[in-house]
């Protein structure tokens, strides 16, 4: 049986409580989930719930206060260990890609971090799988579209070919029609790729679309989590019903 690509246990994130306030806050309360690669497990809940520092949790980017993080079976050990496994796409991709240097230089920005070669073959190949014109890497991001532009970030986030993405509201910034064929397109290269992720977001409709399950997430807990057609169809909580409700 294939190890899940993130498996969290009982993680707990707690900020506060330095030098000059001994009051603390507890973001993540007690989550325990598992992303198996191949799978989109959607994370949804109000603003300040915890969603994105769970994301940063799963990243390594945010070391837990207590409670085991695994990736691929194994203990998360150092960031740096994980270069290039790991990525993110964020709600805005000028986030990523830098205003004062061509695209192509930002796409393979990563390789370089790796201290990888073939760099210019690497992002010619990666814009081609993402629908972009290879020529584009020579544009600034001022000179696209914001669709072109998050298809930019998405190339950047795949091109170390990681295992595990995290997509932070990463269409929520786009045309209702364009984020259509943003989640067709991460649809399209999670099945060539195979990699894990996890999609926060608000929207709804748009995780009912990307998700093979859903999370619910409240005060920093998750308070309900399964099959997205179950959980459309059915929400188990009042608090899902109420998301659900909000929105219809």
């Amino acid at each position: 049986m294939t190890a899940p690509v993130v498996e969290l246990e009982e993680v707990r994130v707690t900020f506060g409580g330095g030098l000059l306030s001994r009051r603390t806050t507890e973001a993540v309360r007690g989550v325990s989930l598992a992303i198996a690669p191949g799978e989109t497990l959607g994370l949804v809940g109000e603003s300040g719930s915890g969603k994105t520092t769970l994301g940063r949790v799963c990243l390594g980017l945010l070391r837990p206060t207590s409670g085991v993080m695994r990736f691929g079976g194994e203990p998360f050990g150092r960031l740096k260990d994980r270069r290039g496994q790991l990525s993110v796409v964020l709600q805005h991709p000028e986030w990523a890609l830098n205003p004062r240097l061509a695209c192509g230089v930002s796409v393979a920005e990563p390789l370089a971090i790796l201290r990888r070669g073939g760099r210019e073959a690497a992002v010619t190949r990666m814009l081609e799988q993402v629908g972009l014109e290879p020529a584009l890497a020579r544009r600034y991001p001022s000179e696209l579209s914001g669709g072109q532009r998050q298809r930019m970030a998405i190339a950047r986030a795949l091109i170390t070919e990681p295992r595990f993405i995290v997509f932070d509201e990463a269409v929520s910034a786009l045309d209702v029609s364009v984020q259509a064929q943003v989640l067709n397109l991460i649809l399209d290269l999670q099945a060539a790729h195979g990699f894990g992720a996890l999609f926060i977001s608000h929207d709804l409709a748009a995780t009912r679309y990307a998700c093979d399950r859903i999370a619910v997430m409240r005060r920093g807990e998750v308070v309900e989590i399964g099959p997205v057609e179950r959980f459309y169809a059915t929400p188990e909580t009042a608090y899902a019903r109420e998301l659900m409700a909000s929105v219809a």
